[in-house]
């Protein structure tokens, strides 16, 4: 090979290269993506608190499904600090001139100590208990939970805030959505290998996977933070100065026109698609027969239709579809995913099911990019801006995530301890009854957000942020996790 050639084949290859477009030169492509990595550890947690240890729990330890959905909804429900948490981060002031690091530091301590307790919380909680301490297992297995989840949300949210000061005003959209991407392959892949892990259940192993879990975390968290955020000295004056106040912003954003209306319609739609977290994998597991291994491939049908949907979402917006609209279209897609899941019962069909994990993936990935996408081009004034549009968007969707998981758990089973004692009658003598009661509450509350939503779809019949900001286009850079 002739010098002249090499370094046009290395600039080819380079190209080819996916997102290789989002480095710069003061955030090389290498750096990039081993900050990347933090992404990938957030996503393992989410597998095991949403998917595989809801299973294990109500399945195999046989523990109620209240307690498991009560469980599963504290680490979402401290995600509403997500914006105090970035807002902090955005004004930490460190001897050293440190913002980002602190807290990402803190947050893998956190969600380190979380999973490294979280077995041996959740076998005293299965009954394992040899001191006979009343609510030893209910206490241990909570505060495991929000360990997890409290290091989870910091975590990410430093890491997206310290990824986006390094990336240049040009190719921060596409560094958040390699981190996006990142993350997403986080809980495909974890998926795949947790299931494999799982496949011959034991308590011993359960142990074994959620500590190396654990240790994992720790690795790629550190490997992430390592040298990306530049020593700069702050003075006693710098550290001492007066710092905004997060109230004053949040009055200018909540006075901005349509934002109530657009709030409500988030949260009703996070009501609707995460009712059925805690219990997806049961279903499968109780209802159509599937192993440990086979119900936590649904995370990993769930991922690819979320990719799916995004694909199809960055496709729309490049086009300029009113964003309402495309929200409407990801409810659409999810009122056809649950009945997929309930005829997946009568029909034992497991094709079936999968299809419908699918298409919840799709319909909600639809879903958020619409809703994000109008909250970020609405109106606000003074102090509101995109950060905190961000911040209301994820706090009305987790707060929602938070209390429809433990609704969905406390209705399947007051619904299935009636529907197996006979008092629903013959017909309804079934498990999957308190099943599919709530996916049919799901599907009446995605009506529900139509009707709530149809009078914005109205209001835009341009792609507002392009009026906004120009040749600037909203994309799936802007979304986060």
């Amino acid at each position: 090979m002739t010098p002249r050639r090499r370094p046009i084949l290395m600039q080819l290859s380079l190209k080819m290269l996916p997102f290789s477009d989002a480095a710069s030169a003061d955030f090389p492509l290498s750096a990039l993506l081993r900050l990347s990595l933090f992404q990938v550890s957030v996503g393992m947690a989410s597998v095991l608190l949403l998917g595989t240890l809801n299973r294990v729990m109500i399945v195999e330890l046989s523990v109620a499904a209240v307690i498991v959905a009560a469980m599963i909804a504290l680490p979402v429900l401290i995600a509403p600090f997500r914006a105090m948490l970035g807002f902090k981060s955005d004004t930490y002031r460190s001897a050293i001139g440190w913002k980002r690091i602190p807290f990402l530091w803190f947050g893998t301590l956190w969600q380190f100590g979380g999973l490294a307790c979280m077995p041996f919380a959740l076998l005293v909680l299965s009954g394992d208990n040899t001191y006979d301490i009343p609510f030893a297992g209910e206490v241990l297995a909570a505060l495991a939970f929000i360990m997890t989840g409290l290091g989870l949300h910091m975590t990410q949210t430093a890491g997206l805030a310290l990824a986006s000061d390094r990336a240049t005003d040009e190719t921060r959209p596409r560094v958040v959505a390699l981190l996006y991407v990142m993350f997403l392959i986080g809980v495909g892949v974890s998926s795949l290998i947790i299931g494999y892990l799982l496949r011959d259940f034991t308590p011993l192993k359960l142990i074994q996977v959620v500590q190396g879990a654990a240790v994992l975390t720790a690795v790629l968290n550190v490997t992430a933070l390592w040298k990306q955020e530049s020593v700069a000295p702050m003075s006693a004056e710098e550290r001492a100065a007066p710092r905004p106040l997060f109230r004053d912003a949040w009055n200018d954003y909540i006075t901005g026109g349509q934002a109530g209306r657009l709030l409500l319609v988030v949260f009703l739609g996070a009501m609707a698609f995460n009712m059925q977290d805690v219990l997806l994998e049961p279903y499968g597991a109780e209802v159509l027969g599937l192993p440990v291994a086979g119900t936590t491939l649904l995370t990993a049908a769930w991922a690819s239709g979320a990719l799916a949907g995004f694909g199809l979402a960055a496709h729309w917006l490049a086009r300029g579809i009113n964003p309402y609209r495309m929200a409407s279209r990801g409810i659409l897609a999810g009122i056809a995913a649950f009945c997929c899941v309930i005829f997946a019962a009568p029909l034992d069909w497991v094709a079936m099911f999968f299809t419908g994990a699918v298409l919840i993936g799709f319909g909600g990935g639809l879903f958020s990019v619409a809703t994000l996408m109008a909250a970020m081009s609405m109106p606000a004034k003074g102090l509101a801006g995109r950060g905190l549009a961000l911040g209301a968007w994820g706090a009305a969707q987790a707060t929602a995530s938070g209390l429809s998981i433990f609704i969905g758990g406390a209705v399947r089973d007051v619904v299935n301890a009636n529907a197996l004692a006979g008092n629903l009658g013959v017909a309804l003598n079934d498990a999957a009854t308190g099943y599919s009661v709530v996916y049919h509450m799901e599907i009446g509350l995605l009506f529900l957000t139509l009707v709530v939503l149809g009078p914005l779809v109205k209001l835009v019949r341009r792609d507002p942020f392009q009026q906004q900001q120009g040749k600037a286009r909203f994309g799936l850079a802007e979304l986060p996790s």
